[in-house]
Protein backbone atom coordinates (compact mmCIF):
# COMPACT_ATOMS: atom_id res chain seq x y z
CA UNK A 1 0.00 0.00 0.00
CA UNK A 2 1.15 3.52 -0.77
CA UNK A 3 -0.20 6.76 0.66
CA UNK A 4 0.00 9.90 -1.47
CA UNK A 5 -0.55 13.21 0.30
CA UNK A 6 1.37 15.55 -2.03
CA UNK A 7 -1.93 16.49 -3.62
CA UNK A 8 -5.45 15.21 -2.90
CA UNK A 9 -4.95 12.39 -0.40
CA UNK A 10 -5.24 8.97 -1.97
CA UNK A 11 -4.35 5.37 -1.25
CA UNK A 12 -2.81 3.17 -3.92
CA UNK A 13 -2.70 -0.63 -3.70
CA UNK A 14 -3.14 -3.69 -5.88
CA UNK A 15 -6.81 -2.81 -6.32
CA UNK A 16 -6.01 0.61 -7.77
CA UNK A 17 -6.30 4.16 -6.45
CA UNK A 18 -8.88 5.05 -3.83
CA UNK A 19 -9.92 8.48 -2.60
CA UNK A 20 -11.65 9.31 0.65
CA UNK A 21 -14.85 11.26 0.04
CA UNK A 22 -15.79 11.90 3.70
CA UNK A 23 -14.02 15.02 4.99
CA UNK A 24 -13.71 13.81 8.61
CA UNK A 25 -12.10 10.57 7.48
CA UNK A 26 -9.73 12.51 5.24
CA UNK A 27 -8.70 14.74 8.14
CA UNK A 28 -8.24 11.73 10.41
CA UNK A 29 -6.06 9.91 7.87
CA UNK A 30 -4.03 13.08 7.28
CA UNK A 31 -3.20 13.51 10.96
CA UNK A 32 -2.31 9.83 11.39
CA UNK A 33 -0.05 9.97 8.32
CA UNK A 34 1.63 13.20 9.40
CA UNK A 35 2.48 11.62 12.76
CA UNK A 36 2.89 8.07 11.51
CA UNK A 37 4.51 5.56 13.89
CA UNK A 38 3.67 7.89 16.79
CA UNK A 39 0.75 7.72 19.18
CA UNK A 40 -1.78 10.49 18.57
CA UNK A 41 -3.90 11.05 21.64
CA UNK A 42 -7.66 10.88 21.48
CA UNK A 43 -7.77 14.48 22.73
CA UNK A 44 -5.56 15.71 19.88
CA UNK A 45 -7.58 13.83 17.26
CA UNK A 46 -10.82 15.28 18.61
CA UNK A 47 -9.35 18.79 18.38
CA UNK A 48 -8.15 18.18 14.82
CA UNK A 49 -11.60 16.96 13.76
CA UNK A 50 -13.84 19.47 15.56
CA UNK A 51 -11.67 22.31 16.81
CA UNK A 52 -12.27 23.81 20.22
CA UNK A 53 -16.00 23.03 20.26
CA UNK A 54 -16.34 19.26 19.83
CA UNK A 55 -19.76 17.55 20.09
CA UNK A 56 -20.82 15.97 23.39
CA UNK A 57 -20.06 12.42 22.25
CA UNK A 58 -16.89 13.27 20.33
CA UNK A 59 -14.91 10.29 21.64
CA UNK A 60 -17.59 7.86 20.51
CA UNK A 61 -17.78 9.56 17.12
CA UNK A 62 -13.99 9.35 16.81
CA UNK A 63 -14.16 5.61 17.51
CA UNK A 64 -16.67 5.24 14.68
CA UNK A 65 -14.44 7.21 12.29
CA UNK A 66 -11.43 5.07 13.20
CA UNK A 67 -13.45 1.92 12.53
CA UNK A 68 -14.54 3.29 9.14
CA UNK A 69 -10.98 4.26 8.28
CA UNK A 70 -9.72 0.81 9.24
CA UNK A 71 -12.27 -0.74 6.93
CA UNK A 72 -11.17 1.59 4.14
CA UNK A 73 -7.49 0.73 4.62
CA UNK A 74 -7.96 -2.98 5.24
CA UNK A 75 -5.48 -5.13 3.34
CA UNK A 76 -5.81 -8.88 2.98
CA UNK A 77 -2.84 -10.81 4.23
CA UNK A 78 -1.32 -7.98 6.27
CA UNK A 79 -1.49 -7.88 10.03
CA UNK A 80 -0.40 -5.13 12.39
CA UNK A 81 3.01 -5.25 14.00
CA UNK A 82 4.36 -3.89 17.24
CA UNK A 83 4.25 -5.18 20.78
CA UNK A 84 0.88 -4.91 22.40
CA UNK A 85 -0.89 -3.86 19.20
CA UNK A 86 -4.67 -4.05 19.38
CA UNK A 87 -6.24 -3.59 15.99
CA UNK A 88 -8.39 -5.29 13.41
CA UNK A 89 -6.44 -7.86 11.33
CA UNK A 90 -5.02 -6.45 8.12
CA UNK A 91 -5.18 -2.77 9.03
CA UNK A 92 -2.25 -0.47 9.89
CA UNK A 93 -4.07 1.51 12.62
CA UNK A 94 -3.07 0.47 16.12
CA UNK A 95 -5.05 1.25 19.28
CA UNK A 96 -2.97 2.44 22.22
CA UNK A 97 -4.07 3.34 25.77
CA UNK A 98 -3.94 7.08 25.00
CA UNK A 99 -5.05 7.06 21.38
CA UNK A 100 -4.15 5.63 17.99
CA UNK A 101 -1.12 5.12 15.79
CA UNK A 102 -0.70 4.46 12.05
CA UNK A 103 2.11 2.03 11.27
CA UNK A 104 4.03 2.54 8.04
CA UNK A 105 6.65 0.48 6.28
CA UNK A 106 9.49 1.94 4.21
CA UNK A 107 8.50 3.96 1.13
CA UNK A 108 4.77 3.76 1.86
CA UNK A 109 4.27 7.53 1.73
CA UNK A 110 5.19 9.83 -1.14
CA UNK A 111 6.62 12.48 1.20
CA UNK A 112 9.47 10.11 2.04
CA UNK A 113 10.34 9.82 -1.66
CA UNK A 114 10.25 13.60 -2.07
CA UNK A 115 12.51 14.15 0.94
CA UNK A 116 14.96 11.46 -0.22
CA UNK A 117 15.28 13.14 -3.62
CA UNK A 118 15.63 16.57 -2.01
CA UNK A 119 18.46 15.29 0.20
CA UNK A 120 20.12 13.75 -2.84
CA UNK A 121 19.78 17.01 -4.77
CA UNK A 122 21.29 19.08 -1.95
CA UNK A 123 24.24 16.72 -1.78
CA UNK A 124 24.90 16.96 -5.52
CA UNK A 125 24.59 20.76 -5.38
CA UNK A 126 27.09 21.03 -2.53
CA UNK A 127 29.55 18.93 -4.53
CA UNK A 128 29.11 21.03 -7.67
CA UNK A 129 27.42 18.23 -9.64
CA UNK A 130 24.87 20.41 -11.39
CA UNK A 131 23.43 17.93 -13.88
CA UNK A 132 22.84 15.38 -11.13
CA UNK A 133 21.29 18.11 -8.99
CA UNK A 134 18.78 18.96 -11.71
CA UNK A 135 17.89 15.30 -12.25
CA UNK A 136 17.20 14.71 -8.55
CA UNK A 137 15.24 17.93 -7.98
CA UNK A 138 13.12 17.56 -11.12
CA UNK A 139 12.22 14.04 -9.97
CA UNK A 140 11.34 15.40 -6.52
CA UNK A 141 8.98 17.97 -8.02
CA UNK A 142 7.29 15.33 -10.16
CA UNK A 143 6.27 13.51 -6.97
CA UNK A 144 3.92 16.42 -6.26
CA UNK A 145 0.50 16.24 -7.88
CA UNK A 146 -0.87 19.52 -6.48
CA UNK A 147 -0.53 21.86 -3.51
CA UNK A 148 -0.52 19.63 -0.46
CA UNK A 149 -3.27 19.53 2.17
CA UNK A 150 -4.76 22.81 0.90
CA UNK A 151 -8.27 21.87 2.03
CA UNK A 152 -7.25 20.37 5.36
CA UNK A 153 -5.56 23.27 7.14
CA UNK A 154 -8.11 23.73 9.92
CA UNK A 155 -6.32 21.48 12.41
CA UNK A 156 -3.04 22.47 14.03
CA UNK A 157 -1.16 19.33 12.97
CA UNK A 158 -2.31 19.38 9.34
CA UNK A 159 -1.73 23.13 9.02
CA UNK A 160 1.81 22.93 10.41
CA UNK A 161 2.67 19.99 8.18
CA UNK A 162 1.19 21.63 5.08
CA UNK A 163 3.32 24.71 5.77
CA UNK A 164 6.43 22.57 6.17
CA UNK A 165 5.76 20.73 2.91
CA UNK A 166 5.14 23.93 0.97
CA UNK A 167 8.37 25.46 2.27
CA UNK A 168 10.24 22.31 1.26
CA UNK A 169 8.77 22.48 -2.25
CA UNK A 170 9.74 26.15 -2.61
CA UNK A 171 13.26 25.38 -1.40
CA UNK A 172 13.43 22.68 -4.06
CA UNK A 173 12.33 25.13 -6.75
CA UNK A 174 14.79 27.80 -5.63
CA UNK A 175 17.70 25.37 -5.63
CA UNK A 176 16.67 24.04 -9.03
CA UNK A 177 16.50 27.52 -10.58
CA UNK A 178 19.89 28.39 -9.11
CA UNK A 179 21.36 25.22 -10.61
CA UNK A 180 20.02 26.02 -14.08
CA UNK A 181 21.63 29.45 -13.81
CA UNK A 182 24.89 27.86 -12.71
CA UNK A 183 24.84 25.88 -15.96
CA UNK A 184 24.04 29.04 -17.97
CA UNK A 185 20.74 27.53 -19.12
CA UNK A 186 19.00 30.88 -18.72
CA UNK A 187 16.38 30.63 -21.43
CA UNK A 188 15.13 27.33 -20.02
CA UNK A 189 14.10 28.93 -16.73
CA UNK A 190 13.04 32.47 -17.57
CA UNK A 191 9.48 31.41 -18.39
CA UNK A 192 9.27 29.23 -15.27
CA UNK A 193 10.55 32.05 -13.11
CA UNK A 194 7.96 34.49 -14.47
CA UNK A 195 5.29 31.94 -13.51
CA UNK A 196 6.79 31.49 -10.06
CA UNK A 197 6.90 35.21 -9.24
CA UNK A 198 3.25 35.49 -10.28
CA UNK A 199 2.38 32.61 -7.92
CA UNK A 200 4.65 33.79 -5.09
CA UNK A 201 4.91 37.58 -5.44
CA UNK A 202 6.77 37.98 -2.13
CA UNK A 203 9.35 35.23 -2.68
CA UNK A 204 12.45 37.32 -3.35
CA UNK A 205 14.79 34.54 -4.48
CA UNK A 206 12.67 33.90 -7.56
CA UNK A 207 12.97 37.58 -8.53
CA UNK A 208 16.73 37.50 -7.97
CA UNK A 209 17.17 34.44 -10.18
CA UNK A 210 14.95 35.96 -12.87
CA UNK A 211 16.82 39.27 -12.84
CA UNK A 212 20.14 37.51 -13.30
CA UNK A 213 18.83 35.24 -16.04
CA UNK A 214 17.36 38.17 -17.96
CA UNK A 215 20.51 40.23 -17.64
CA UNK A 216 22.66 37.41 -18.96
CA UNK A 217 20.27 37.09 -21.92
CA UNK A 218 21.03 40.75 -22.73
CA UNK A 219 17.66 41.92 -21.36
CA UNK A 220 18.79 44.56 -18.89
CA UNK A 221 15.57 46.60 -19.13
CA UNK A 222 13.45 43.53 -18.38
CA UNK A 223 15.67 42.66 -15.42
CA UNK A 224 15.19 46.16 -13.99
CA UNK A 225 11.42 45.94 -14.56
CA UNK A 226 11.36 42.73 -12.49
CA UNK A 227 13.07 44.59 -9.66
CA UNK A 228 10.48 47.38 -9.83
CA UNK A 229 7.67 44.82 -9.63
CA UNK A 230 9.21 43.28 -6.50
CA UNK A 231 9.78 46.69 -4.92
CA UNK A 232 6.14 47.65 -5.49
CA UNK A 233 4.81 44.35 -4.13
CA UNK A 234 6.88 44.59 -0.96
CA UNK A 235 6.03 48.26 -0.44
CA UNK A 236 2.29 47.75 -0.96
CA UNK A 237 1.96 44.50 0.98
CA UNK A 238 4.48 44.87 3.80
CA UNK A 239 5.93 48.38 3.68
CA UNK A 240 9.40 46.88 3.12
CA UNK A 241 12.21 47.14 0.60
CA UNK A 242 13.84 44.17 -1.17
CA UNK A 243 16.46 42.22 0.76
CA UNK A 244 20.13 43.14 0.58
CA UNK A 245 21.02 40.44 -1.96
CA UNK A 246 18.36 41.63 -4.41
CA UNK A 247 19.31 45.28 -3.94
CA UNK A 248 22.97 44.49 -4.58
CA UNK A 249 22.06 42.65 -7.77
CA UNK A 250 19.94 45.62 -8.84
CA UNK A 251 22.85 48.03 -8.35
CA UNK A 252 25.19 45.66 -10.21
CA UNK A 253 22.80 45.49 -13.17
CA UNK A 254 22.50 49.28 -13.27
CA UNK A 255 26.29 49.59 -13.25
CA UNK A 256 26.82 46.69 -15.68
CA UNK A 257 29.40 45.26 -13.34
CA UNK A 258 31.80 42.78 -14.89
CA UNK A 259 31.08 40.31 -12.10
CA UNK A 260 27.67 39.66 -13.68
CA UNK A 261 29.07 38.62 -17.04
CA UNK A 262 28.82 34.94 -17.92
CA UNK A 263 32.56 34.59 -18.41
CA UNK A 264 33.28 36.20 -15.03
CA UNK A 265 30.73 33.97 -13.33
Amino acid sequence: MRYEILGPIQVVDSNGTRLLTARKLEILLTVLLVRHDQVITTERLVTELWGENPPRRANAALHVYVSQLRKFLKQHGRSSSGAGARTAPGTPIVTRPLGYMLLLEDDEIDVDEFQRLMHEGRGHFAQGRSEETITALEKALRVWRASSLEDLKDGVVAHAYATFLEESRLECLELLMETYLRLERYREVIGRLYTLISQYPLRENFYRHLMLGLYRCDRQADALAVYRDLWEHLRDELGLEPCTAVQQLHYAILAREESLDRTAA
